[in-house]
């Protein structure tokens, strides 16, 4: 690696606040400078993707931000068709930054010839010339391993964990964490460690996709405050039940902490109708005007986060240090205490 002055960012269309963030937040650095690179992402007439870089990039560190969420395949080919011009433009390294990683609930086959499409866009990415990922919460741990270059998967529980402490300080003995699936129980059992508080369980079997048949919960919430931890929002269906059914149960409080906001279709409008009291969840995907305008919603910054990772890896220091909350308390400073 030749001796690169700063890390360059570089965006594509699908979270341009966040990357906008990120590269201000680096900014901060030891009086470092870091700007988005100039480029020209445009679609021709029939949907088809450019992309342009004004700057010379040669033998530069480079880091593309671009969350492959909705509209996923166009965001996807924004970001092989830039590493693909970052590659051929000499840049000496290609880090694609990608806060929320598509397709990656289709991590396995579930049934017989089905894809494993997590595993397609690994291949993809490489091919495309990427030599590193830096993520946030992937669906599935084992995704990491679809690839054979260096994965960092960051982790937004110790974000949740500093600002549950500061929003329920008063009343933290009162609270409990949630799982909603069985499947997410080992996500739920770390934050509930952070902010030393019991665990939850809420049990369901689906019927088919999209129904679910029952829900029970596992674990007494009775005058609890619940907090719903998970990895995805979508159409907020199962988590809003899973709230109903949590104050049938007698929890005085239900809010939900959720690492990507998907949150298509009727979401907005079934949490704004929800029982829960907040749904707080990440900024790894743009949010739409109507997530903005929701007053139940509440968004928290990981610029501050990805900018540190991204620092310690043009740097050669450790990433997994940012996976404890202690960590992340200094790089927070000021933002949970007003």
């Amino acid at each position: 690696m030749p001796n690169i002055i700063e890390p360059k960012l570089i965006a594509g269309n699908s979270n341009m606040p966040l990357a906008t963030a990120i590269a201000r937040r680096m900014s901060m650095h030891r009086g470092m400078s870091v700007d988005l690179v100039k480029a020209r992402v445009e679609r021709f007439n029939d949907g088809e993707i450019f992309v342009e870089v004004f700057e010379n990039v040669r033998g530069e560190d480079m880091f593309i931000i671009q969350s492959t969420s909705n509209p996923a395949n166009d965001n996807l080919m924004e970001l092989l068709i830039m590493t693909d011009a970052l590659r051929r433009s000499s840049a000496a390294r290609i880090t694609a930054v990608i806060p929320y990683f598509g397709y990656a609930r289709q991590d396995r086959r579930t049934k017989a010839r089905t894809p494993i499409t997590a595993k397609l866009v690994a291949n993809m990415l490489v091919e495309a010339g990427v030599e590193r990922v830096l993520t946030l919460d992937l669906h599935a741990a084992q995704i990491q391993g679809f690839f054979d270059i260096p994965v960092d998967n960051l982790y937004a529980s110790p974000i949740f964990a500093l600002d549950i402490m500061e929003q329920f300080k008063d009343r933290l003995q009162d609270v409990m964490v949630v799982s909603p699936d069985v499947g997410g129980v080992a996500r739920a059992r770390e934050l509930a460690k952070r902010i030393n508080v019991p665990l939850s369980i809420v049990d369901k079997r689906r019927e088919k996709p999209g129904e679910i048949a029952e829900m029970t919960v596992i674990g007494e919430v009775k005058d609890k405050i619940c907090i719903i931890v998970d990895d995805i929002c979508d159409t907020a269906g199962t988590l809003c039940k899973a709230a109903e059914l949590l104050m049938e149960y007698g929890a005085t409080e239900v809010h939900s902490y959720i690492s990507h906001g998907v949150l298509s279709g009727p979401a907005v409008e079934r949490i704004s109708n929800s029982v829960m009291k907040n749904l707080v969840i990440t900024d790894s995907i743009a949010a739409t005007d109507p997530v903005k305008a929701c007053d139940k919603i509440r968004i928290l910054p990981t610029a501050p986060m990805f900018a540190q990772a991204i620092l310690n890896i043009w740097n050669g220091t450790s990433v997994s240090s940012l996976f404890e909350t202690g960590t992340l308390e200094p790089i927070y400073e000021g933002y949970f205490r007003g």
